[in-house]
């Protein structure tokens, strides 16, 4: 086996273990440290095809391990949940190839820019990228978020943002492998450990930890109320057998009613598609349910299905979330309908949706607004499934005055994976951002609460049936962050294309 070969499969365990369900934030200061030294042996003997050959490899291998969970998730959906699996990984392989020949190129080209500068902007700008591509984006776990069970280190998210913590974790990589194997231009005499970029790390885990410790110690954090959360534990394929649907309702009143006489609350949560048909098919349903809140006067969100007909024969249909005020209204208030809908498994990449009108594959609409919903513990917003991985849709919330964020997901179809802890990872990243706390309702776990310092409480053990109820914490402090937006993202975009525009005038020069 090649030393490429080497580095690159050590890059894989390393990226893994960074990352839920293993506990080792100190490995995300390492992790990217075999790709930094694949790039150290490529600046040596300058070579473009090399550099995109093993720039993809990297990331197709690097990738492929950290998302395999997709192959289990998708098998519900199709059996060629393969070939989906494969293009993810193509596509970030795609783009790591472009980055290793950009950093190669810009060092070759430009070596008074130091690697310390150029490899962590680049990374942060193909994460950037990989946000912002349409129907087919699938920013799964950024860097910044492998420090989710390090909140006190990732405070500062609420100026920079989790895009910050990734540039911060890059920039710290390079530093240790510069410590720890010397730089090319001092020659080989620099072998030894070097002090002065292990201080420099050091010197800002040390920053990042003593402001997380202020921000932890001073954030005002009030209490706003009590909030139920249902977790059916419902079979993927069981929960839509129609012989079973007035069960699956039956069980979701059944936990409600037990919580609700245990406890006062202020709001109860259902998980992500817990009606298991449309209310166009079943308005019995939706009737039971605002009776059911006019009586125990508790607020009530829950996941299904929607549909707007166009036509009588034509019409679009949603993944959604209804809310029912204490009086069992339902009509006063919008539906609110995903925004962010996962590649192939809701809507096919450049197709039209109208081909696919199957359940739950290929052709859901895409939401367009907004809405929150009033409560007496405060306005809230919602994020449906894997939308808590948009940070900029907690930080759009939190700008239109929410007080505190729901999410509600189904990851039975995950499975025993890595998959359901990475998911809930995300939500860390986004209480410290927006300063808000998050209420997680799932259908078979993890259910729990988050509170604006990213500290997770209340949570439950996946594939079991559970009901709780637990005191929501927020916070009215409006960060930085929320009031500049992703300010890290848009200066590693516009460094990138000014690296480009060097290396491209330099390129005309040589013509000239």
């Amino acid at each position: 086996m090649t030393r490429a070969a080497v580095l690159i499969a050590a890059g894989a365990i390393l990226l893994v273990a960074s990352y839920p369900p293993f506990h080792l934030p100190i490995v995300s200061f390492v992790a990217l440290a075999p790709a930094v030294v694949l790039l150290r042996q490529l600046e040596r003997e300058p070579d473009a095809r090399a550099a995109l050959r093993r720039g993809f490899w990297y990331g197709f291998v690097t990738q492929g391990a950290v998302l395999y969970w997709l192959v289990v998730a998708l098998w519900h959906f199709t059996p060629l949940s393969g070939l989906g699996y494969l293009a993810t990984i193509a596509i970030y392989g795609l783009w790591y190839a472009l980055m290793f020949w950009f950093i190669v190129r810009v060092r070759g080209r430009l070596p008074l820019i130091p690697l310390w500068v150029v490899f962590p902007v680049a990374w942060t700008a193909v994460e950037w990228v990989v946000s912002h591509q349409g129907d087919i984006r699938f920013p799964w776990l950024g860097l910044g978020t492998s420090l989710a069970d390090a909140p006190e280190l990732v405070q500062w998210a609420d100026l920079a943002g989790a895009r910050g913590v990734t540039l911060w974790l890059a920039w710290c990589n390079v530093m240790l492998v510069e410590s720890m194997v010397g730089s090319r231009e001092q020659g080989a005499g620099s072998r030894s450990m070097r002090w002065r970029p292990l201080a420099a790390v050091l010197a800002t885990v040390i920053l990042a930890w003593g402001y997380g410790a202020w921000r932890m110690r001073t954030l005002p954090i009030r209490e706003a109320g009590t909030v139920g959360l249902i977790q059916p534990n419902e079979g993927f394929r069981e929960k839509w057998d129609r012989a079973r649907q007035d069960s699956v309702m039956g069980k979701l009143f059944a936990f409600s009613r037990r919580l609700e006489d245990s406890t006062h609350l202020d709001l109860l949560l259902w998980p992500e598609a817990a009606i298991p048909d449309y209310f166009v098919n079943r308005p019995d349903w939706d009737s039971a349910i605002a009776q059911r809140v006019r009586e125990t006067r508790t607020p009530l969100l829950t996941g299904g299905l929607d549909v707007e007909f166009r036509t009588r024969e034509s019409y679009d249909y949603y993944n959604a979330a209804f809310f029912y005020d204490s009086t069992g209204s339902r009509g006063l208030y919008p539906v609110y309908h995903k925004r962010y809908l996962v590649p192939i498994v809701e809507r096919v990449p450049f197709v039209p949706p109208r081909w696919f009108h199957l359940r739950w594959f290929g052709g859901f609409g895409k939401g367009r607004g907004l809405p929150l919903y009033p409560a007496a513990i405060g306005k809230f917003g919602v994020l449906i499934c894997y939308e808590s991985i948009f940070e900029d849709l907690a930080r759009s919330y939190r700008r239109r005055g929410a007080d505190f964020l729901v999410n509600i997901t189904n990851d039975a179809w995950y499975g025993r994976t890595a998959g359901p802890y990475q998911h809930a990872s995300h939500l860390v990243l986004r209480a410290i951002e927006s300063r808000m706390g998050i209420a997680r309702a799932a259908n078979d776990g993890i259910s729990e609460f988050i509170d604006p310092l990213g500290r997770t409480y209340a949570a439950t053990r996946l594939e079991t049936e559970a009901s709780v109820a637990d005191r929501l914490r927020t916070s009215d402090v409006i960060p930085l962050y929320v009031r500049l937006g992703d300010w890290v993202g848009l200066l590693v975009v516009l460094a990138t294309i000014g690296f480009a525009g060097l290396l491209a005038a330099q390129a005309w020069k040589r013509r000239g």
